[in-house]
């Protein structure tokens, strides 16, 4: 399910917090999480909260978040749609919400947030369309579930992040470096005379992950991706590629 929040063990006593105890995470947008200790293998001042909190909080690796302790009241309604838009369940039987209930059971959420559940084996992505009451819920065996038959389109659903690609580790760190650090502190490169990088040229067989790894890029830095494969542009006619190529942008 998800919603692990890491926190030093100093900090959650200045706090307040227990572990096991419901935090607010407020970055560009409100989620919930359960917060876990840490213990100083790191700054204290750094949280490490799990790819769908991230996902949910709307940010990326190394942005400020704020945590407070949340007073989650348990759900009295809780309304979820299916995320992708080929997924739909109808009819929808007691025995499949009891299951829901069951795999959310704790689990705190907020409106708008994304959780994932697993159904025959895969995990089938749901928005939390609405709570009651509002604000920071969390699912018990008295909350009604209410599943939404049509999907949900979110502009977000399908975001990919460094999270999603395996076995690029010292790749992402170089392209985090010349491409998502001066986009995000421009004024640094400024301020010591650096000339950040217009461009950056990924190579390499096809299938090794260049295309994820620029989507991720994007997602993380919030730039608009657009992808263009060569055979959607070649011709054979004079100026028909050129003229593809306006025609994208």
């Amino acid at each position: 399910m998800g919603g692990k929040v890491k926190i030093d063990i100093s900090v959650l006593k200045e706090l307040g917090l227990e572990p096991g105890d419901f935090v607010e995470i407020e970055g560009r947008k409100k989620t919930a999480g359960i917060v876990w200790p840490s213990y100083g293998e790191d700054d204290p001042r750094i949280i490490k909260i799990d790819p769908l909190v991230r996902k949910n909080a709307d940010v990326s690796l190394g942005e400020k978040v704020i945590v407070r302790k949340a007073y989650a009241q348990p759900a009295k309604i809780i309304k979820i749609a299916p995320a992708q838009t080929h997924t739909s369940f109808s009819p929808i039987d007691q025995s499949f919400i009891n299951y829901i209930r069951k795999r959310l059971d704790k689990h705190p959420v907020v409106e708008g947030d994304m959780i994932y559940i697993p159904i025959l084996g895969q995990p089938i992505s749901f928005i939390v369309v609405q709570t009651r009451p509002p604000g920071v819920v969390y699912i018990s065996s008295e909350t009604q579930i209410k599943i939404l038959d049509k999907p949900v389109q979110l502009s977000r659903i399908t975001r990919v992040t460094y999270n999603d690609i395996g076995g690029l580790k010292d790749v992402i760190l170089k392209v985090r470096e010349l491409v998502e650090l001066p986009l995000k502190y421009p004024e640094i490169f400024k301020k010591l005379g650096i000339e950040p990088p217009k461009g950056i040229l990924l190579y390499g067989p096809p299938g090794v992950g260049k295309t994820l790894l620029a989507k991720a890029l994007a997602n993380e830095v919030g730039a608009y991706f657009i992808a263009i494969n060569g055979p959607e542009i070649m011709s054979k006619f004079y100026g028909e590629s050129e003229q593809r190529l306006r025609e994208i942008f």
